[in-house]
């Protein structure tokens, strides 16, 4: 048997993780393109999903999404060029910057979550609460592991 065929019959947890990954980008931002935010790019959640409302550090948003702080850099500036972010004084810190979404940036964040959660009430309807639940216990303590 060839390997691809083998990592299709029998996927290892890197092969799923990247299915579920993949299409959860593809879905998610093809929801949100078509409300109201086309030019967004599954890349850009490594700071959009991490990004709190109050704002956040870079460093902070490197840490979480498992980015380099200099990505992380590169990915601010092309959500401030697209209006999604704004870097302001950190109040806490004033040699530090606060990323801080604009109201566009909220306005995706909002849609975002809603899609995510369609996203899973689907997956409940398909497996049931029960079975979908343990699934994300299971799921979160593997990859707790990294």
């Amino acid at each position: 048997m060839r390997r691809s065929e083998r990592k299709q019959q029998d996927p290892d947890l890197g092969v799923l993780a990247g299915r579920t990954l993949f299409g959860l980008q593809r879905e998610l931002f093809a929801a949100v393109a078509e409300q109201g935010h086309p030019e967004l790019r599954p890349r850009h959640g490594a700071v959009l999903a991490y990004l709190d409302e109050e704002g956040s550090r870079a460093t902070d948003l490197a840490t979480q999404s498992g980015q380099h702080k200099q990505v992380i850099g590169t990915l601010v500036d092309e959500l401030v060029a697209l209006g999604y972010v704004a870097r302001r004084p950190d109040p806490a810190d004033r040699r530090a910057k606060l990323i801080v979404p604009t109201a566009k940036g909220l306005d995706h964040m909002v849609k975002s979550d809603a899609a995510v959660a369609a996203i899973e009430a689907r997956h409940v309807e398909a497996v049931g609460e029960e079975a979908y639940a343990e699934f994300k216990r299971v799921f979160k303590q593997v990859a707790g592991r990294y």
